[in-house]
């Protein structure tokens, strides 16, 4: 019984961090498609194009937008 609850307890710990890791990937990527929309690039184009790769490609696309864009203009 007691392991049959230890199971049960892993379970829904997983389950938790999964819904942690979906929502908080979520909120990243809608952090970079306002990001993109709101910076200004140096044609109009670019902005199109990488809404478009944010979008299309979902986190990968927000993942490159991300290290390809936002912290290059840091530096």
């Amino acid at each position: 019984m007691a392991a049959e609850a230890m199971i049960i307890s892993l379970i829904i710990l997983i389950v938790f961090l999964i819904v942690a890791i979906v929502v908080l990937a979520f909120a990243f990527w809608i952090w970079m498609i306002i990001d993109c929309a709101r910076r200004d690039f140096k044609k109009e184009n670019d902005k199109i194009v990488w809404i478009l790769v944010v979008v299309l490609l979902q986190i990968l696309g927000a993942l490159i937008y991300y290290f390809a864009v936002k912290i290059s203009k840091k530096k």
